[in-house]
């Protein structure tokens, strides 16, 4: 009996002390950290306290206590690893840190082995993907993030090109190829990175040799990615050069915001060295857990260090483990751990390899803390598919005085904003460049205008500005013989632009082209790329391949290609008036003209006040004419069987260009014309011979060019219209500044008046008259009207005979005692007056029958009754001439 109540106490001894074993009493966590660095000093406290408050609520982990075992690494990866190594020896569940991401990339290869969690909110290199580090967990916004905040700051300010320095560590490193990318999204580049050795070996001479570099470069935007210690070094040297001076703008990343937050109030000689720098520090919504907290900072770290964001994240990652191993094993999940059978044939070392354990519940502490969506003091916790931290932010920070000033603020979400994102996070996003905005910046040397951001390059050196050496059309570009001297209309122009520009400006010209024929303008437009010329000046016309591989500015002059073939000009004749319309047009309008004028003459002429005016009323219809043969006489002066382009492409015409223009290629690749039908032409003389002689039947060249082969060639002229629309601009580096400079010059030249100036001065010149335009007018003399005078002439004498003949038949059937011209001393001057007065007597509108026959009796003297033949008689009369005026109304 007592035998067997020995047995059943053992069994029940060893089944608690494997419960104790699956669940224990203490959960282990390890975290590996440099704990002489700022944010090494501000995890130290933070993580301390989140295991106190953890410890202190017995609900959170069950009555399971957290240990959190600390080892510093002392920027070494090797004693990190060594950390790490003793941890696993430990049964410990998941371990935070290491603080760089160089031990990163290693210690996650442990954790993917042994299957322990490995939590990190400094190791935010972006090159940490999950997918090959499936047990490595950012807690904290990678800096994918962040580089994507710098390069929309650098596009919010306009400026193109900027400097890397960055110490040369995976981290670092990795970062600025990220930058490098997001800037490319935007046609911006990093044009130069400055690496330096990885924190903390860099030296002050390591900086300076950069820096030395840098001065003499032309970009003046700087982006540093580094640790505190070696961007503080680089602040001070820099500080020492004149670098943080007018001109300059520095963006640092978070490194820098650690040290405005974390060493605060800012010793003299740092605050000097970073005057007017930007920087960037994780965003954590204001709360009143938050604000418990840095209440609380002084009492947790006894003074020994500022508080800053990364002591919030390192707080919230200790949350999330303890939330996750609670879930794990609410939800039946076990902590034990079990031997690597793979470690277990390895001998002949004294490393006790065989004692590194694996977590059996690892993938499922994993998950639960990927599945983590709590309120912490860094906001909301959650991570989305990527298993990044949704709605990763950044204040934007302007170090001013001894302190810092809040310029603004970057999301994820909605971009460069001046209100803090999660009040944002409700409304839908838009990220257009008009909703981007940022308060004013003290930049260094105390500027708070928009620096330019960058110089020409201190190294002497001249830009080198190729021009083509022209055969033809010299008045443009002109190398005056046997010197360096260059003038024309495109030089001018350079010449007068680059004088507005708030810089000096070093340059020279290289002439390109060997001087017996114009040269290849896309094989002088790509030198450019290649690096020969800095610039190109002249007439460059700005067309589409051409802009694939430089920067154009706006253009000086408008440009376009146009046909210019041989004219006739047709002779003025007598008939010239009829050629408005044709024979049938003139035809019909005849016929309506007389119909319509019958009709209004028949019913309105006697009665209507309107046909009784002055002459000026009916000019409407004379305008009405000239009109029409204006606009005849305007545009069809020049006579051509080529009547555009269109005629051109229609037919199997030899067509003319200029060499070396893109002319050629457009009508090949373009417009479909076969090589064959086209003829290289050098110069104006060239192009009127080969028209003259019908070697070709038109040129097609630009409009500036065929303006001055007109001045001096007066038998051609342009057919149709401009095809294309384009312009003439000077060419410059992909995204170089200077293109948009130059453009802002040229359009103050055109504002001002002084691009016209240039351009009647060298092109407004003609040894012609107007009329080698078909948009010129001739002048017409009286030749060319004289039929058109005949026929009004006898169409008016006609309807003159016609009227009065009418109006002396009427007048002379009128009886004598109503014209009082019985008496035999009425002279022949009395009677035509009579006449006269007759013809120009207004007839009254008719009244009615019964008003106009009572008015008639009155004027006589009769009752309405009185029968007698005189009455009657004097009545019919006036009736009949009452009628007769009816019918002629």
């Amino acid at each position: 009996m007592i035998l067997v109540l020995l047995l059943s106490t053992f069994s029940l001894f060893i089944g608690v002390l494997s419960e104790e074993g699956l669940n224990p009493a203490i959960v282990n966590v390890g975290a590996i950290f440099s704990f002489n660095t700022i944010n090494g000093k501000v995890a130290k406290v933070a993580m301390k306290a989140a295991e106190d408050d953890i410890n202190s609520d017995p609900s959170v982990l069950g009555g399971r206590k957290l240990s959190i075992q600390l080892h510093d690494s002392n920027f070494s990866s090797f004693l990190g690893i060594l950390g790490a190594l003793q941890f696993m020896e430990t049964d410990t569940v998941a371990i935070i840190g290491p603080q760089s991401s160089v031990m990163a990339h290693v210690l996650s290869n442990l954790a993917n082995e042994l299957q322990v969690p490995l939590l990190s909110f400094t190791a935010l290199d972006p090159s940490l993907s999950p997918l090959q580090y499936p047990f490595f967990v950012q807690t904290a916004p990678n800096d994918e993030f962040q580089m994507t905040a710098i390069a929309e700051m650098v596009s919010y300010y306009s400026w193109s090109e900027v400097i890397a320095i960055f110490s040369d560590d995976d981290q670092s490193r990795n970062g600025i190829i990220t930058l490098g990318d997001k800037l490319a999204d935007r046609r911006c580049r990093i044009s130069y990175k400055a690496a330096l050795p990885p924190d903390p070996s860099a030296k002050r001479g390591d900086v300076l040799r950069e820096l030395d570099k840098i001065q003499m470069m032309e970009s003046r935007i700087i982006v540093l990615h580094s640790f505190s210690r070696t961007g503080l070094l680089v602040f001070e040297v820099a500080k020492s050069l004149g670098m943080m001076g007018k001109g300059y703008v520095w963006i640092a990343s978070t490194s820098l915001s650690t040290v405005l937050d974390s060493l605060s109030p800012l010793k003299p000689e740092i605050a000097n060295s970073i005057q007017g720098a930007l920087t960037l520090r994780p965003h954590t919504p204001d709360s009143k857990r938050k604000r418990d907290f840095m209440s609380r900072w002084n009492q947790l770290s006894n003074g020994s260090i500022g508080f800053n964001p990364y002591g919030l994240y390192a707080y919230d990652t200790v949350w999330m483990i303890a939330r996750a191993v609670r879930l794990l094993l609410d939800q039946g999940g076990k902590i034990s751990f079990s031997n690597d059978t793979r470690l277990d044939g390895i001998s002949g070392s004294t490393l006790n390899l065989s004692a590194l354990n694996t977590f059996d519940g690892g993938k499922q502490l994993l998950s639960k803390i990927l599945e983590t969506n709590m309120t912490g003091l860094t906001g909301h916790v959650q991570f989305n598919q990527d298993r990044s931290l949704i709605n990763p932010s950044y204040d934007i920070i302007n170090a001013v005085g001894n302190g810092q000033r809040l310029v603004g603020y970057w999301s994820n979400y909605t971009g460069l904003s001046i209100v803090p994102p999660e009040t944002l996070y409700s409304e839908k996003p838009n990220r257009s460049s008009s909703n981007q905005h940022l308060d004013k910046v003290v930049w260094p040397g105390g500027e708070t205008a928009r620096p330019r951001g960058w110089v020409f390059p201190n190294n002497g050196r001249e830009l080198r500005i190729g021009i083509p050496r022209r055969v033809s059309y010299r008045d443009f570009v002109l190398l005056v013989n046997g010197t360096d001297k260059v003038q024309g209309y495109c030089i001018d122009v350079f010449l007068a632009a680059i004088k507005l520009l708030p810089y000096a400006f070093p340059y020279r010209f290289i002439p390109f082209g060997d001087g017996h024929k114009n040269p290849s303008y896309y094989e002088l437009v790509n030198k450019i790329k290649s690096g020969v010329f800095d610039g190109v000046v002249g007439d460059i016309a700005i067309v589409t391949n051409r802009t694939r591989i430089v920067d154009f500015t706006l253009p000086y002059i408008e440009s376009g290609l146009v046909v210019v073939a041989p004219v006739k000009k047709i002779s003025s004749s007598a008939w010239s008036f009829a050629r408005p319309f044709t024979p049938l047009m003139w035809a019909v309008t005849a016929a309506f003209f007389l119909i319509v004028g019958s009709v209004v003459w028949i019913l309105e002429h006697r009665r209507n006040d309107e046909f009784r005016g002055p002459p000026k009323q009916q000019f409407v219809t004379i305008l009405c004419y000239t009109a029409s043969l204006t606009s005849f006489l305007t545009v069809q002066q020049l006579s051509s069987p080529i009547k555009g382009i269109d005629t051109l492409i229609g037919s199997n015409e030899r067509i003319g260009f200029q060499v070396g223009s893109f002319t050629e290629g457009y009508l090949m690749e373009e417009l479909n014309i076969p090589k064959s039908r086209l003829v290289p032409l050098g110069s104006p003389e060239e192009y009127a011979l080969a028209l003259e002689r019908r070697n070709v039947a038109a040129v097609i060249d630009e409009r500036p060019y065929v303006d001055l082969f007109l001045s001096e060639h007066c038998k051609f002229s342009v057919r149709g219209q401009e095809f294309t629309k384009s312009g003439w601009g000077f060419a410059f580096p992909r995204d170089s500044p200077l293109a948009i400079d130059m453009s802002t010059a040229i359009l103050s030249l055109s504002e001002n008046g002084e691009l016209q100036k240039i351009h009647d001065r060298w092109l407004s010149k003609s040894a012609c008259s107007s009329e080698n335009s078909e948009d010129d007018i001739e002048q017409l003399d009286l030749k060319s009207f004289w039929g058109l005078f005949v026929i009004c002439g006898i169409a008016c004498m006609l309807a003159l005979l016609v009227y009065f003949w009418l109006m002396f038949r009427k007048f002379s059937r009128l009886p004598p005692e109503e014209l009082d011209t019985t008496s035999p001393s009425t002279s022949r001057s009395t009677r035509l007056q009579t006449f006269l007065s007759f013809v120009d007597e207004k007839v009254e509108k008719p009244k009615s029958s019964s008003k106009r026959k009572r008015e008639s009796m009155s004027r006589n003297g009769y009752h309405i009754n009185d029968e007698s033949p005189h009455r009657s008689g004097r009545m019919d009369r006036n009736m009949s001439q009452n009628g007769d005026s009816w019918l002629t109304q």
